[in-house]
């Protein structure tokens, strides 16, 4: 398959429209996509994209990792064209806006699904913003998202019924899905925790794992906590 059956970028009206392969193992596209924004940074930064997935079912997690690739270049996902309910349910999981320039009716995966035209007025999911690190003995609770500007030290604690986004070194403890959302993620710049919790998933740093500072996310996939490369 050519590169150019891999990623597509155009632009449109509203930015641009990014249709992604259906059948193209899911890493090589990203780092498709990478390569051919870096290759016009300059021009695409500022962007307002559109990705058209297709008949493709993307879980949460990997659209997670696709948003981030896109953000960590200054490129913001808006609207995710999509058949498929697995994505249709993860984007509207990350807030993110769908296909349905009308009042319509979508047969999704054999479902048939009701779609209304798109509320200006973006209604977000509730969260909490901490703008600094996280010293020992702190703990965060949040009925929805986390995000920390900052680091979270050993002896920390973050428990949240939602995401956790730690834009530093992630020392501590954190528990994401804390009521049982098993498609809950946890990011950090660099992660390297005392523990990660991801719905009644838990998991530990290996002690002789070797640390590589760079941006990682956790998530559950076969009944298993992953963490694995983050954009």
């Amino acid at each position: 398959m050519s590169t150019s059956d891999i990623v597509s970028i155009k632009g449109i009206k509203d930015g641009l429209l990014v249709t992604l392969s259906s059948t193209e193992e899911w890493q090589r596209i990203t780092q498709e996509l990478a390569r051919r924004i870096d290759t016009k940074g300059d021009f695409f930064a500022g962007a307002r994209v559109t990705v058209d997935v297709g008949e493709r079912p993307v879980p949460k997690y990997e659209l997670t990792s696709l948003k981030a690739v896109l953000e960590r270049r200054n490129l913001t996902l808006v609207v995710v064209q999509t058949t498929s309910k697995t994505t249709y349910d993860s984007a509207q999981s990350l807030d993110l806006r769908t296909n349905a320039p009308d009042i319509m009716r979508r047969r999704v995966n054999d479902e048939v699904l009701d779609t209304m035209p798109i509320d200006p007025e973006e209604q977000g999911i509730p969260g909490v913003l901490i703008r600094r690190t996280l010293r020992s003995g702190r703990t965060v609770h949040s009925r929805g998202h986390v995000v920390i500007y900052g680091d979270v030290n050993p002896g920390a604690q973050i428990i949240a019924t939602g995401d956790i986004f730690i834009w530093g070194k992630l020392r501590g403890t954190v528990h994401a899905g804390a009521e049982g959302d098993m498609d809950a993620v946890i990011c950090a710049l660099d992660m390297s925790p005392n523990q990660l919790r991801i719905a009644d998933l838990i998991a530990t740093s290996p002690k002789d794992k070797k640390h590589t500072i760079r941006p990682e996310m956790a998530s559950v996939r076969n009944d298993q906590i992953i963490v694995e490369a983050w954009g």
